[in-house]
């Protein structure tokens, strides 16, 4: 008798499937044959939800802090400066046509 290779689900499966066992419109029994997975997969996907849900509206995620705009504003005048140089540099060399 052939074992089945075991299967990798993608975070959009798991959350799919998640998500249908929250509305509780079928039975566990019911989603884990029209998902073709055992039962308990969709017990633990479920319970992760539930408890992750609070992350996906924010809560437990510091927010994002505000750029330095002056160090993006010198990088930006940095690559400016090296993009030209290359510029001319290759101009000189004959490896970039000038009327560009």
């Amino acid at each position: 008798m052939a074992r089945r290779k075991r299967r990798n689900h993608s975070p959009t499966f798991k959350a799919q499937v998640a998500v249908v066992a929250l509305k509780g419109d079928k039975t566990l029994a019911e989603l884990a044959q029209q998902f073709e997975v055992h039962p308990n997969p969709v017990t633990d996907w479920k319970s992760q939800l539930i408890e992750r849900a609070a992350q996906v509206f924010g809560e437990g995620n510091p927010p994002a802090p505000d750029p330095d705009l002056k160090t993006l504003h010198a990088k930006i005048g940095q690559l400016t400066l090296e993009n030209d140089f290359l510029e001319n540099a290759l101009t000189k060399a004959g490896l970039l046509s000038a009327k560009r």
